[in-house]
């Protein structure tokens, strides 16, 4: 605990960023909960809550690797600040949805905070390294992880509650206050990277590279392979998790928002956790292991039905993942950080999104298709199978000893 206070009361700009993200991510997750309330309120039509599912995947698709590569190229605060300030201003045409033939004024909002999106998390990914030293890295990593957990269960539970009082208008606005304010808090930022040449190779060749550096490295490699894996089985849960609860073990609409609080629980204290202790472990054992232990309890959770068909084991379960889920996301950042030089790893990170984005349709799809024809069961295990493989995969090819990164700029204290 002394390790963390001295790291936070050290790094002003560690603390702006953390808080600027724990309320933009918070609206975020309003949003995000809201819409798939509201859309399917609007219309009545599953058909129509697919379609939202696609406007925000194909953006991240096509934008991913190209993001990262402007993310190198621009001051990654004000690249920050500017994407906020463009996604409060994109949400305006909420303020006018009333009727089910406005919504696709909905999808257009949808994709274009998609197309926005990348700009910021690959330029975030980039700047992190810089406010902290070396040795701090995983347990700023695992605080900013904290960060997302605490923010997805408070938006999460906001979200519904802000649909159901105000609509399409009243999610925008709360959303579009969050965007502001945490552009104001980025803005007061003091870290720079150094200045980089002043001229810049084309877009594609830039993209080309961040791709062949991504290929080259053994342990970008295996990253790149983790992500993709991964994210097939991400996607399969997603979509399959709801009729998971409803169809096998015969829980409501309550019993699903039980099951998705417990994980937000689990990952709060899982992520606290990780914080304190992180620094004690290496990143590789942490995203290795965390990976294995994770997707082992995922085939408990989905598996146990077999044996018995009843409801209380879900959210203990659940709640259990966000250890080894907080470890696993922290080792995996701090392995991809240290392994990336300043000048390429934003575009290296966009192109890792971009994949995973591709990953996360495929599964998308499969879970879609197969769900209905073999099951639900046989399909959501996967998702547990794909976390053990994945693990495995880390542990036997990456090296034991980590990669360090060139050069790290100091952070600028208080």
């Amino acid at each position: 605990m002394r390790r963390l206070w001295r790291l936070l009361s050290g790094h002003r700009d560690l603390r702006l960023l953390l808080t600027a993200n724990l309320i933009s991510l918070t609206g975020d997750w309003i949003l995000r909960t809201g819409l798939a309330y509201q859309i399917y309120v609007l219309t009545g039509s599953t058909l129509a809550s697919a379609v939202s599912v696609l406007a925000s995947l194909l953006p991240q698709i096509v934008l991913g690797s190209i993001a990262g590569v402007y993310a190198d190229r621009w001051d990654r605060r004000l690249t920050m600040v500017v994407t906020n300030l463009l996604m409060a201003v994109a949400l305006l045409p909420l303020l006018v949805v009333q009727h089910a033939d406005q919504v696709w004024m909905v999808y257009l909002v949808i994709a274009v905070q998609s197309c926005l999106a990348p700009f910021f998390i690959s330029a975030e990914a980039a700047l992190v390294p810089l406010l902290a030293a070396a040795d701090d890295l995983v347990t700023v990593n695992s605080l900013n992880g904290q960060v997302r957990d605490v923010a997805r269960l408070t938006g999460a539970a906001l979200g519904g509650v802000i649909a159901a009082f105000g609509g399409f208008a009243l999610l925008g606005t709360v959303d579009m206050l969050t965007f502001a304010l945490a552009a104001v808090l980025l803005w007061l930022i003091r870290a720079r990277r150094a200045s980089g040449p002043a001229t810049h190779p084309h877009v594609l060749r830039q993209w080309a590279e961040g791709m062949r550096i991504a290929l080259s490295s053994r342990v970008l490699k295996v990253f790149l392979a983790f992500t993709v894996i991964t994210g097939v089985g991400e996607a399969i849960m997603g979509t399959l998790m709801a009729p998971f609860v409803h169809d096998v073990l015969g829980g409501d609409a309550r019993a699903f928002g039980v099951i998705m609080a417990a994980q937000a629980v689990g990952g709060i204290v899982g992520g606290l956790t990780a914080t304190l202790i992180a620094h004690r472990f290496s990143p590789r054992r942490m995203f290795g292991w965390g990976a294995v232990i994770f997707g082992a309890l995922d085939l408990v959770l989905f598996l146990y039905p077999l044996v018995a068909r009843v409801l209380w084991p879900a959210p203990v379960i659940i709640a259990l993942v966000g250890l080894p889920v907080a470890f696993l996301a922290a080792g995996g950042m701090t392995i991809f950080q240290n392994a990336t030089d300043d000048d390429h790893r934003g575009r290296v990170f966009g192109a890792t999104a971009a994949a995973k984005s591709a990953a996360m349709l495929l599964g998308t799809v499969v879970a879609g298709t197969l769900g209905e024809r073999i099951g639900i069961l046989p399909v959501i295990a996967v998702q547990g199978a794909v976390y053990c493989l994945a693990g495995l995969v880390v542990l036997l090819a990456l090296p034991k000893t980590a990669p360090v990164e060139p050069e790290l700029a100091p952070a600028v204290p208080v």
